[in-house]
């Protein structure tokens, strides 16, 4: 009887060796995994991912594009909304409700007006996995908005009346060189960004601490001249139709609308590049603070700003991505136009504090 039960003892030793050998008891009560992870992470990965409807704020929607947007969102299993505004609109929105959020996820706006709604408190920091690959120096660098699709304002001219060698080589040219008096659009409508693009891309050349808006005189005596010698612009009016028919051969054009442009009125503009370098505005992607859908809008953001998306929307409107893996698939006219193009270095967060207050001060003491 003895002897039977020891038999039976070590049976049962041999069952519980074999069972346990391959595990460790301590990671057991550890709370880790053994890929190191925490148990509660292994457990969250296996349950259904989450995916509520989500509210998409942006003023990048038009000409298709947010249409061609929702339909690859909805094929990648994403149910959203976009609502779609003027930048400066969407950013007033934004602010105004910012204590009971409705946007989830806002693109398509650039840093000045990113930088009004962090210093709102009204971005959630976030950063994307694909934010590193994404040219160096056109993120927020403190990891609340990262670029999606670059734009540069430029001075562009008429080759029928200038040819490279007698076009301006900068802004500062139009109102210096007697050459290109009643020659050019002055930045007039004040309300829309382009305009306040190279209105800061003159003004912030002169910053100075003790002037004006933080502007030296001489800068503002600059900007004086720029509208004194230039030709008002006319809201409603196309800008290249003007450049096209020669009324106002030199202005300013946005590098996104250029190929439409060129194939409408069968002219392909001059484009100037100033050794200073061009206004490039980023459009951004960003969560809303106080979101309740923070993991949907996060994986959204992924999804939005990879190089698999970024590369299909840039072929398809002809953008230049930020995401320097995109790169490849855009148009090689838009990488011939920006391999030439140097950024001009702008303090943004500058330019948001004063851009309202240069614009009122221009409007009122200057376009008289």
């Amino acid at each position: 009887m003895r002897k039977l039960s020891m038999a039976l003892l070590l049976i049962m030793c041999v069952i519980v060796s074999a069972c346990g050998g391959g595990n460790n008891a301590g990671n057991a009560n550890s709370g880790t995994s053994e890929s190191g992870a925490p148990a509660g992470s292994e457990l969250s990965s296996t349950e259904p991912v989450q995916n509520e409807k989500l509210i998409v704020y942006t003023n990048a929607n038009s000409d298709g594009r947010g249409e061609w947007l929702m339909e690859k969102a909805k094929g990648a299993g994403f149910d959203i909304e976009i609502v779609g505004a003027g930048g400066a609109d969407l950013t007033n929105r934004l602010i105004a409700e910012k204590n009971n959020p409705i946007a989830d996820v806002v693109y398509g706006l650039n840093n000045m007006l990113y930088e009004n709604l962090k210093k709102e408190d009204v971005l959630a920091k976030f950063v994307p996995s694909w934010a590193g690959d994404v040219e160096q120096g056109l993120n927020d660098p403190e990891g609340y908005y990262h670029g999606l699709v670059k734009q540069a304002i430029l001075l562009g001219y008429n080759p029928n009346e200038f040819t490279a060698d007698t076009a301006p080589k900068d802004w500062t040219d139009l109102y210096k060189n007697d050459a290109y008096k009643g020659k050019y659009e002055a930045p007039t409508l004040l309300g829309q960004n382009t305009p306040r693009l190279i209105v800061a891309g003159i003004l912030t050349r002169f910053q100075d601490p003790n002037g004006d808006l933080g502007i030296s005189e001489e800068g503002w005596n600059e900007i004086q001249q720029l509208y004194d010698n230039g030709v008002s612009a006319v809201e409603g009016e196309d800008f290249y139709a003007n450049l096209a028919s020669g009324k106002t051969p030199l202005g300013a054009l946005v590098s996104g609308t250029l190929q439409q442009k060129e194939e409408q009125y069968k002219v392909k503009a001059g484009i100037v590049s100033p050794e200073v370098g061009v206004p490039m505005v980023v459009e951004h992607a960003a969560l809303v603070n106080g979101t309740k859908k923070q993991a949907t809008a996060e994986r959204f953001v992924e999804w939005l700003g990879s190089s698999e998306i970024q590369g299909e929307f840039a072929a398809e409107f002809n953008a230049m991505p930020a995401n320097t893996k995109a790169v490849e698939q855009a148009n090689d006219s838009v990488k011939e136009l920006f391999t030439s193009l140097k950024p001009q270095d702008f303090d943004w967060a500058f330019i948001a504090e004063n851009m309202d207050l240069w614009a009122e001060k221009i409007e009122l003491e200057i376009m008289h």
